[in-house]
């Protein structure tokens, strides 16, 4: 069971601190960002270029990022829960049960980051395989036995009525391992986000990427989650912070290539080494080339508004997490949709001028 012993035994066996929120001496809320994904890697630049000095997107909102790193995103979320971090990636299919299990633990999905769907099934480019029915009875590989992938899987399983028990999931390691672990067939099929598949593609690996169920494509990803008691006591720094990110993440869309100098500006040590920056710039365009439209909503999507989530879409998400986590009681569990996240501060997030922020990104040279 994950609960909040659990939770704070995990974070001490990890060798985390227990430390609360602060504010630096001139002032700023810093939100510490639990990320899986190491602030050298450059597919942070979303986030980060809106920390620079020529744009103060943060500064702006008397805020600030900095990132905890993390082994895996059930770590990021457990690091909110135990006060590690004031902010994380919730995957559903993690989230949810977990909340069900220990609603003590507090934590509420406040701002949807990725409101397209990041996940991927990948063959080679020559396989047999063309949709996921073909790849019922197949080995599927997997990063390790703790991935999220494999949840996603059996999620997609479940809308499309295939069997998700037993499936052979297979660890195979990140990117170009498991690329090759494709190229060589010791799997049929793997699973992860759209990055991952980016990053095969720039290393040379052919894949083709599986069509995904409709209903799956439709759901979001990824949510900002904070701890409930900060977004109540500290709703002003909370809409802050992610109105920033707003700005940021547009800005990054707009204009990459400026939004990745600004990353290798701020982190210097993210430079790739051995490469020149146009090449790192053209790879990073490559592993970002699915990623980055998946940042924004989409064009027929009857809200646009940064962040926004809506009842009926985590009631879907809750309903297919019931089934591919076998647990029919989930929505009983869970209560009202209210309790897994909220809307209330979608509306002050995106008080800025949208406009405004594209023109900048369109003018910005560093």
């Amino acid at each position: 069971m994950i609960n909040r012993r659990n939770f704070s035994l995990a974070a001490a066996a990890a060798g985390l601190s227990l430390v609360s929120s602060y504010v630096r001496a001139d002032g700023k809320r810093v939100f510490r960002a639990g990320n899986p994904n190491a602030v050298l890697d450059a597919q942070q630049a979303f986030a980060t270029c809106g920390r620079h000095p020529k744009l103060n997107y943060f500064a702006a909102e008397n805020v600030d990022l900095e990132y905890v790193n993390m082994s895996t995103i059930v770590q990021a979320m457990m690091s909110i829960a135990t006060n590690q971090a004031d902010i994380g990636s919730l995957a559903p299919a993690l989230y949810l049960p977990a909340i069900a299990r220990e609603p003590g633990l507090g934590l509420i999905a406040a701002y949807k980051w990725l409101p397209r769907n990041a996940n991927i099934v990948v063959v080679n480019a020559d396989s047999p395989i063309r949709t996921l029915q073909d790849t019922v009875g197949k080995r599927i590989g997997i990063r390790n036995q703790g991935d999220g992938g494999i949840v996603q899987l059996q999620m997609m399983y479940s809308e499309l009525g295939l069997p998700t028990a037993n499936i052979d999931f297979v660890p195979v390691g990140d990117v170009g391992i498991a690329a090759t672990a494709l190229k060589e067939k010791k799997v049929d099929a793997y699973v992860s986000f759209d990055t991952v598949g980016g990053r095969m593609e720039a290393l040379g690996f052919p894949i083709r990427y599986l069509p995904q169920p409709p209903q799956y494509a439709k759901l979001g990803s990824g949510w900002f989650g904070f701890r409930k008691k900060d977004v109540k006591d500290n709703r002003k720094q909370v809409a802050a912070f992610c109105r920033a990110m707003a700005k940021s993440t547009l800005f990054a869309h707009t204009n990459l290539e400026q939004a990745l100098n600004i990353h290798w500006e701020l982190y210097p040590d993210s430079k790739p080494a051995g490469k020149t920056l146009d090449e790192a710039r053209k790879e990073i365009g490559i592993i970002l080339g699915q990623r980055k439209n998946n940042w924004i909503r989409w064009p027929d999507d009857p809200d646009q508004r940064w962040g926004a989530s809506t009842a009926a879409e985590w009631k879907t998400l809750i309903d297919v997490t019931a089934k591919s986590s076998n647990n029919p009681q989930l929505a009983q569990q869970l209560g009202d949709v209210s309790n897994v996240f909220t809307n209330d501060l979608i509306d002050e997030i995106n008080n800025f001028d949208k406009a405004a922020v594209i023109r900048q990104a369109r003018e910005f040279r560093l």
